[in-house]
């Protein structure tokens, strides 16, 4: 059994990698979209803020993940590791295919199916999978609207200044609104895989309660500024380029909308998505130049993959759950 629950672990930390890998994008996309640092100074700065991001908003999100969506009476090592799989899997055809989807619900949805397959609709808490479906509704629709009203008080109160002149001080301010969102970034999404690793935990005895130890935050906070640090550049592509075109003053818009909403909720203990919220602050910030700025139809893409996450992952834990389950 032992062997097992480092295997579980070990894929617990293969899923924070990859959430780094693949959500690398949401952390420098809009600071390389305005060209004001390159790819690798740009990532390298996000891996040490990913770093740093539990340690200063607490483990709320952890807890929520961790004793919120099932509850842990029914949690197997077997069920761990089949939503692990199915949200690897998920994360990785996402990867693919270029689509800048949500890790965190990738993880919801695989505890979810997972969850169904091994314990039965009943260990489902629903009061959590609601704070999940309200962090979907709230991140991308309030970093829209933030990130709009920023960038379009930056663009009245600099009406007359001229532009090399905006784009020389919001490229500097650039570097802090960066590096605030990749805290942000760390404190949600970091804190997934801490709520794993302490149920596994868990059911093995090692702790008595659920709690997130020290070196579990350690751990999974080093892992994922690795992820950071050796980032997907195909999502970058999507969301520094396809969406709309930045200047710095929107990039910083952006960010700053963005990363305020992450910290408000990872505050508050809900899963978030970092894709989700630079999403809809990038349309936002585009449409303060006018509506036709923003491709829309990029958007769109991005919604439909936001809203089958949940479903698809789910049902990749689901049937590798099913096949545990009749070779054990």
């Amino acid at each position: 059994m032992i062997e097992l629950a480092i295997g579980a672990i070990i894929a617990a930390l293969v899923f924070d990698f990859l959430n780094g890998f693949h959500d690398a994008a949401n952390s420098i996309a809009t600071i390389i979209g305005t060209r004001i640092l390159r790819p690798l100074p740009a990532v390298a700065i996000a891996g040490a803020a990913n770093f740093a991001g539990p340690f200063l908003f607490g483990v709320a999100v952890a807890t929520t993940i961790g004793k919120g969506i099932i509850d842990p009476s029914y949690v197997t090592l077997n069920i761990i590791i089949g939503a692990l799989i199915g949200a690897i899997v998920w994360d990785f055809i996402t990867w693919i295919l270029g689509l800048p989807t949500s890790s965190s619900h990738a993880l919801v949805g695989g505890i979810l199916g997972a969850g169904i397959a091994g314990a039965g609709i009943h260990a489902i808490i629903f009061d959590g999978i609601g704070k999940t479906l309200m962090g979907i509704i709230i991140s991308p629709i309030v970093g829209l609207l933030i990130g709009f009203h920023i960038a379009l008080v930056i663009m009245w109160l600099f009406a007359k200044t001229k532009p090399h002149k905006v784009n020389s001080v919001f490229g500097k301010l650039q570097l802090v609104s960066s590096t605030y969102f990749s805290l942000t970034h760390g404190a949600n999404d970091g804190q997934k895989t801490m709520g794993i690793i302490a149920l596994i935990l868990l059911t093995q005895g090692v702790i008595t309660k659920f709690e997130i130890p020290y070196y579990v935050i350690l751990m999974a906070a080093i892992v994922m500024s690795l992820g950071t640090f050796f980032g997907g550049w195909r999502i970058v592509k999507t969301m520094a380029v396809k969406i709309t075109q930045l200047r710095p003053y929107q990039g910083f818009s952006a960010e700053t909308g963005a990363a305020t909403i992450l910290a408000v909720l990872a505050w508050l203990g809900i899963p978030a998505s970092t894709t989700h919220a630079i999403s809809g602050s990038i349309m936002g910030v585009g449409a303060v130049r006018r509506l036709s700025a923003v491709r829309w139809g990029v958007g769109r893409r991005i919604v439909w993959a936001w809203i089958i996450t949940i479903p698809a992952s789910a049902v990749v834990s689901y049937m590798i759950m099913m096949i545990i389950k009749a070779i054990s």
